[in-house]
């Protein structure tokens, strides 16, 4: 049985060869690439697609898995082995022919919607946009699904999650989040005019590495790189890949994009490096990746205890901006909560508003009722309804975000999940590690990934998301714990009455 499990390792590991030779090429797309590549590597990435697809799902790799299920295996072998099942079982469904097709599709949406954020005309990415949307109602049907055909395409991203569930989620979460932020805005507004000046773009760039490094990330295992969208992919747990962009005129953008990020980071660098190729090897789900990435930039970056530790280096980069500024008013001002047209720029109490108005969107999309031509008038209606605010042009709305042109529908909904995960997980870390509030204030962020890395990364896919949080912290996801966390800050912040 032993060099059956080898064989299945072995398997696996040609597999993952493949994938994170592509995703060096899709790295490369989005940072290095020349505009004139983009016929070859939309022809590449399609190529080894279409191989590692072929290779997983072939038949000898369906009877190595069968034949191991139920054999002796120890817990983590019989794990690895199960989930590759399940994993094998969706990608059989579909042929390699419409992989192939998929990708080519995919790179074709990255160039046209790069396009049509330079030209900031919605236009440019519509025609290939709705074949890319046309595909992923196709991968719906192929795979299967009960209800609502976008429940095929969140399993991709939450395994289990539904339409049926993610609307009474954001349903018991988004009118406590609309009381909070009226209150909010009634009362007198931070101070926030000090984050928005003139930092030069070779200081951010120092300060950021310097960040990174601060949180933990081992820079002889990671790099840093510019994006047009910023993002995070790894090829093994020794080469993690994190992309930012500078805005010379706003501190937070590329701050919080470098944390944000840097949680991502941490995870992948986190995985055991060992289980290269196998499922134990891989975060768990996407909302638990976005957990960490939110944890970070959210419980923790935008902390006052954090910003105390580091306020000296802050001040060693920054001294004519930053000089003058309270840890305090910082804290504040980095806190501020207004509605916004940006999405990954936005505060902790709006951003929920901004990922609830793309869910309803996809959802409209993939059944139908919504074609990709209505996209930029639905979203100025849904901003204006949600948010009360007016989208100028499509370059600050409906072309924000990179993951349409991924295929990334369904994803959007990890990122609320994420942050209710995140809070409860970070209430559980702090209060299970004495003094360490104080060591945090100290600039010391070690004794939370140490946490994080044995709770959390360590444990790969050995459990779903629910039961990783019940491991961790003693509970399932309990929102409340969110709702609890936000309304604690803000009351403390905005000066509201209890």
């Amino acid at each position: 049985m032993e060099q059956t499990y080898a064989a299945y390792v072995d398997k696996m590991q040609q597999v993952a060869d493949l994938r994170y030779s592509a995703a060096v090429l899709q790295w490369d797309q989005e940072t290095y690439m020349p505009p004139r590549g983009e016929d070859a590597r939309a022809r590449q990435l399609a190529t080894l697609s279409e191989l590692s697809h072929r290779h997983f799902t072939a038949g000898d790799m369906g009877a190595l898995l069968r034949g191991l299920t139920g054999a002796t295996l120890d817990n983590r072998q019989g794990r690895n082995v199960s989930r590759s099942l399940e994993d094998y079982e969706r990608e059989e469904k579909l042929p390699s022919d419409f992989v192939r097709r998929l990708s080519e599709t995919v790179s074709g949406a990255f160039q046209s919607w790069m396009a049509a954020r330079k030209a900031n005309n919605f236009s440019v990415l519509a025609p290939t946009l709705d074949k890319l949307v046309s595909l992923k109602r196709q991968e719906a049907d192929l795979k299967g699904y009960e209800g609502h055909p976008y429940n095929a395409l969140l399993n991709d991203f939450e395994r289990g999650a539904t339409v049926a569930w993610l609307d009474g989620l954001f349903g018991d979460l988004i009118p406590p989040l609309k009381t909070l932020l009226d209150r909010t805005q009634a009362a007198p507004q931070v101070k926030s005019a000090f984050l928005h000046g003139h930092f030069p773009k070779d200081r951010q760039w120092a300060w950021g590495l310097d960040l990174l490094g601060r949180m933990g990330l081992d820079m002889t295992a990671a790099r840093q790189d510019l994006s047009e969208h910023p993002f995070t992919t790894n090829f093994s747990a020794t080469d993690v890949r994190v992309t930012t962009r500078i805005s010379e005129s706003d501190f937070t953008s590329m701050t919080w994009s470098c944390i944000h990020e840097g949680g991502h980071a941490l995870y992948e660098q986190g995985l055991p490096v060992s289980e290269y190729g196998l499922p134990l090897g891989e975060p768990c789900s996407l909302s638990i990746h976005e957990s960490q990435s939110r944890l970070w930039e959210n419980n923790l970056g935008r902390s006052e205890s954090f910003w105390t530790g580091l306020w000296p280096v802050l001040q060693s980069y920054f001294p004519n901006t930053f000089g003058s500024i309270t840890t305090r008013d910082f804290y504040e001002g980095i806190n501020r909560v207004e509605p916004s047209l940006i999405r990954t720029e936005s505060d902790e109490l709006t951003y929920h508003f901004h990922i609830v108005i793309r869910y309803e969107l996809e959802k409209a999309l993939i059944d139908g009722s919504l074609t990709t031509r209505d996209i930029p008038g639905y979203w100025a209606d849904a901003y204006r309804k949600y948010l009360g605010v007016t989208v100028p042009d499509d370059r600050q709305g409906c072309l924000q975000d990179v993951h349409w042109s991924h295929g990334s529908f369904g994803y959007f909904p990890t990122y609320t999940l994420g942050s209710l995960y995140a809070a409860q997980l970070f209430e559980a870390c702090t209060g299970s590690l004495p003094g360490v509030e104080l060591r945090t204030r100290k600039g010391d962020y070690g004794p939370i990934l140490g946490w994080l890395r044995e709770k959390i990364h360590s444990q790969g896919r050995y459990y779903d998301s629910e039961n990783l949080c019940r491991q961790a912290t003693g509970a399932g996801l309990d929102p409340v714990v969110f709702l609890r966390y936000v309304g604690a800050k803000y009351t403390d912040i905005y000066k509201l009455m209890a």
